[in-house]
């Protein structure tokens, strides 16, 4: 993709989700760092319904260690890998509590050290709470970004690194979820609406079909 055309994406991307935001529900960096985590391989949808139940009563750290991991799962069963979600939970949880002084860390080398939590968890607690300019690279970013060339990569990392590149810093942490709608919506797995989409004469893999 020409430099002219990813700009010219990234202008009818921010046209197309001029109010995108996270489609998570938080009230805190700490439920939001739990809600990421139980993301992973399922849907923001399904998560929503899971902590409306779980964050009644365990929305803190100091809350959520009470609980026995198998509890938790109990809790957490329908997101999916919940016994490795349930101990990442946990472990962040004691970590928050006992090297951060309950409350969430706000930068990303400190949030990468807790227990469980990788570089995307990291950059949308980062960006989403804390304000801080990151690209966290879930399936849709990175199969948008691979789609349309606007950042080619084999891993998120390496997507995540062509992102950052091509789009403004001051515009990262808004085109993270211009790329992810534009997945929901249009840019689908399996079959992508490429005849119903806009962003058709800036992307490659439109222009291959």
């Amino acid at each position: 993709m020409k430099k002219v055309d990813k700009e010219l994406a990234l202008s009818e991307l921010e046209k197309l989700y001029p109010d995108a935001k996270p489609a998570l529900h938080f009230r805190t960096p700490y439920e939001l760092l739990v809600a990421v985590v139980l993301s992973a391989q399922c849907t923001d949808e399904r998560v929503n319904k899971v902590t409306a139940v779980l964050f009644e009563k365990y929305s803190t750290p100091e809350a959520m260690v009470t609980l026995t991991q198998a509890e938790l799962e109990k809790y957490i069963f329908s997101c999916g890998f919940y016994r490795m979600k349930a101990a990442h939970i946990l472990s962040a949880s004691h970590d928050i509590l006992e090297k951060f002084h309950g409350e969430v860390p706000s930068t990303i080398e400190e949030l990468t050290s807790l227990a469980g939590v990788g570089k995307k968890t990291a950059n949308v607690v980062y960006s989403v709470a804390f304000g801080g300019d990151a690209i966290a690279v879930d399936t849709h970013v990175f199969r948008v970004s691979n789609r349309l060339g606007l950042a080619k990569g084999k891993t998120p990392l390496q997507v995540e690194e062509g992102l950052c590149k091509a789009i403004p810093k001051a515009d990262w942490s808004q085109a993270h979820h211009w790329l992810i709608w534009h997945g929901r919506k249009v840019c689908h797995s399996q079959k992508p609406n490429c005849a119903g989409c806009t962003l058709a004469p800036y992307c490659d893999y439109a222009k291959k079909k």
